[in-house]
């Protein structure tokens, strides 16, 4: 076994060893290590090229965001403006027809108080009417003589006078 024999194997394990770690040495310094560092060189070129349009995303996404809040807060506004003009035009409308209301009232308010006022000088016509029966009546049955329809008249409109 060349474990105890360590006097006469150990120069040829030695050489043997250099040899190895020569031809591995080169097979890894002239092959492996330049596929290996060729393969990082294009994973750190590609992670750059991600980490760059990662950041244009971000400011396209930005820029999209700032957009969308300026167009909400437009339209906010135009809202705002629609709502405004549209109360204004409906209170302008309701102010209109209450106008044309009031005027359609004092119509008719003046239109009823001028058949309130027909309707009481014919009361008061047909009052008198009244009056004169029932006082010839009254005096005709108080004295047992029929009254003079002048001396009747005369103090009807005299009554009628002075409760007016």
């Amino acid at each position: 076994m060349p474990q105890i024999e360590q006097i006469w194997s150990f120069p040829s394990q030695i050489f043997w060893l250099a040899i190895t770690f020569a031809a591995l040495f080169l097979v890894i310094w002239k092959v492996a290590a330049p596929r290996i560092s060729s393969v990082l060189e294009a994973r750190q070129r590609r992670i750059e090229d991600n980490l760059d349009k990662a950041a244009n995303f971000k400011r396209e996404a930005e820029a999209a965001i700032e957009a969308y809040e300026a167009a909400i807060a437009e339209s906010r506004v135009k809202a705002h403006e629609l709502i405004n003009e549209a109360s204004h035009s409906v209170a302008a409308e309701a102010a209109a027809s209450e106008a044309a209301l009031a005027e359609k009232l004092q119509v008719r308010i003046a239109e009823s108080e001028e058949a309130i006022t027909k309707a009481k000088q014919e009361a008061i016509a047909g009052l008198r009417d009244v009056a004169l029966d029932v006082a010839s009546a009254v005096v005709e049955k108080l004295s047992g003589e029929s009254p003079e329809s002048a001396n009747v008249n005369q103090a009807v409109d005299t009554a009628l006078k002075a409760r007016s």
